[in-house]
């Protein structure tokens, strides 16, 4: 299926391949029940939508109920979540919206958009290779970006980059915006002050002070040690940035 395609799906199976392109990244384990938790309906009618999708060829069923992309399917959720990624840069670098709501209006957009705008958006937008949150835009790029480690594998004195927040950590509205709030976005330097496995938490200073997380959000926040290449950090050009 070609990227013009994938834009053609409809709004709920495009929300499916994007669980089942998230899973693939996170390599963790999807089933229709899964995926019907995450979007609120039945696992009926997940695996419905799943059994369409599975006719159209993009995607296919393990053993065990599980369910994986097949190449064209993972080509169309890419090309979902690039026009995703491109309208969240949009809506949080030019239009001024905070990284939760951001991801919510792109979702409502992301089928909208033609191949000719979504070419035009990665021009002006300097040709983003992840999305604000750090998450390669596609398979090849996601190939020759280091793996960053969990934030909370680290210990105390450790020095670390923010890298990204994971596909699983942007599913957490809450969670996205106490990140926003205390800066710790790609490209943050942290310290890490204290980790307790019996508090449940890791203190760390970050840009604008001290911030705790507990050791769940914390393992859903993947960094680099020490000081990381500014170039892995896409920055929208200065004359469109909001602020």
């Amino acid at each position: 299926m070609n990227r013009r395609a994938s834009s053609d799906l409809s709004g709920a199976a495009q929300e499916y391949l994007l669980a089942l392109r998230s899973a693939a990244v996170e390599e963790t384990r999807v089933t229709a029940a899964t995926v019907a938790r995450h979007v609120g309906v039945s696992t009926q009618a997940a695996s419905e939508m799943y059994r369409r999708l599975a006719a159209e060829g993009l995607v296919c069923q393990a053993e065990g109920r599980e369910l994986t992309l097949t190449q064209p399917g993972r080509a169309a959720a890419d090309g979902i979540f690039r026009r995703h990624a491109l309208l969240e840069w949009l809506l949080t670098s030019v239009v001024g919206l905070g990284w939760a709501e951001s991801d919510v209006e792109a979702a409502r957009l992301q089928g909208a958009i033609s191949p000719r705008v979504e070419a035009r958006l990665d021009e002006i937008l300097g040709h983003p290779e992840t999305c604000p949150h750090g998450n390669p835009i596609n398979v090849a790029i996601a190939a020759r970006r280091p793996a960053g480690v969990p934030l909370a594998s680290l210990e105390a004195g450790d020095v670390a980059t923010i890298y990204r927040i994971t596909e699983t950590a942007e599913e957490d509205p809450a969670l996205l915006s106490y990140l926003e709030a205390r800066a710790l976005t790609p490209g943050a330097r942290v310290e890490i002050l204290a980790r307790s496995a019996s508090l449940d938490a890791v203190t760390l200073d970050g840009p604008i002070g001290r911030a705790t997380l507990g050791l769940r959000p914390a393992s859903l926040v993947h960094v680099l040690r020490g000081e990381a290449d500014p170039s892995l950090f896409h920055r929208v050009p200065g004359r469109l940035r909001t602020g």
